[in-house]
């Protein structure tokens, strides 16, 4: 296990869970935990071939409340010059985290509960697969102190709801819960808060025991679709296949399904 003040990791039998550490201020975003944050990653991705899965989750009963509200306070007390610059900067490290966090190659699972306000939301959005407990609440927010979203939820909304929902969220700002963030195809999967654990735990270890040369390219395909033609994707894909074909994993599971039976994929 390591830790900052605001961010935990622990990376076991493959699997690293990121957990954002603020639970006195239901996790909101400020600088301390962007460098936390920061830090995970880095350590994540200096030993990508060892990881299978990510879990991102909140402690203390909620996954994310956003960014820190006082925090903001503070800053409207500064010239418009000094607020900008501040605002430009901490915006560019959030969004780097995003970035980071949509481009490992394995799979990252949002187990969300509590509140998922604000960043929160960018933050699930930026993660491939996302379950929440029954009595998670989401509201974008921003709307409500004035300003327009950041941490990419205006691209990833209009993906994920559509247009006509992805602005009735943003406009509005409006809480509403897991069961309509299932519907509108906002996250995976709903269960029981007792579920939630053993839930995520266990998307988390099939994804790490699956073939992850093909995981890792199946995800940067569906990455990349949104901006591509029908052209540039099937030559992609034929890409991919190929590079597929001439690996141990494909060599395993076309033997496994010829000889009925599970397939044992390696770890590379």
């Amino acid at each position: 296990m390591t830790s900052t003040d605001a961010v935990l990791l622990n990376i076991t039998d493959d699997i690293a869970t990121i957990t954002l550490n603020r639970p006195d201020r239901m996790n909101a975003l400020d600088h301390a935990m962007i460098a936390g944050f920061s830090d995970a990653l880095d350590k994540i991705e200096a030993q990508s071939s060892q990881i299978g899965a990510v879990i991102l989750e909140g402690s203390g009963g909620t996954f994310m409340a956003g960014g820190d509200v006082k925090f903001f306070y503070e800053m409207t007390q500064s010239s418009a010059e000094e607020t900008r610059s501040v605002i430009d900067a901490m915006i560019s490290r959030v969004h780097d985290i995003v970035i980071r966090l949509t481009a490992l190659p394995c799979p990252v699972i949002a187990k969300l509960e509590g509140a998922v306000a604000g960043f929160g939301v960018s933050l699930m959005n930026a993660c491939d697969l996302a379950i929440a407990a029954e009595e998670t609440v989401f509201t974008l927010a921003y709307i409500h102190i004035g300003t327009s979203p950041d941490g990419g939820s205006t691209h990833s909304l209009t993906r994920l709801v559509g247009m006509k929902k992805a602005k009735e969220i943003a406009l509005f700002g409006d809480r509403f819960g897991a069961d309509e963030a299932h519907d509108c195809g906002l996250i995976n999967k709903v269960v029981p808060a007792d579920q939630l654990a053993s839930a995520t735990t266990n998307y988390a270890a099939r994804l790490a025991s699956g073939p992850r040369g093909a995981i890792a390219r199946t995800k940067a395909l569906l990455n990349a679709a949104p901006q591509a033609t029908l052209t540039e994707q099937l030559t992609a894909e034929a890409k991919s296949f190929a590079e597929c074909a001439v690996s141990a994993d494909f060599r395993e599971g076309v033997t496994a399904f010829v000889e009925k039976r599970n397939p044992r994929f390696g770890k590379s």
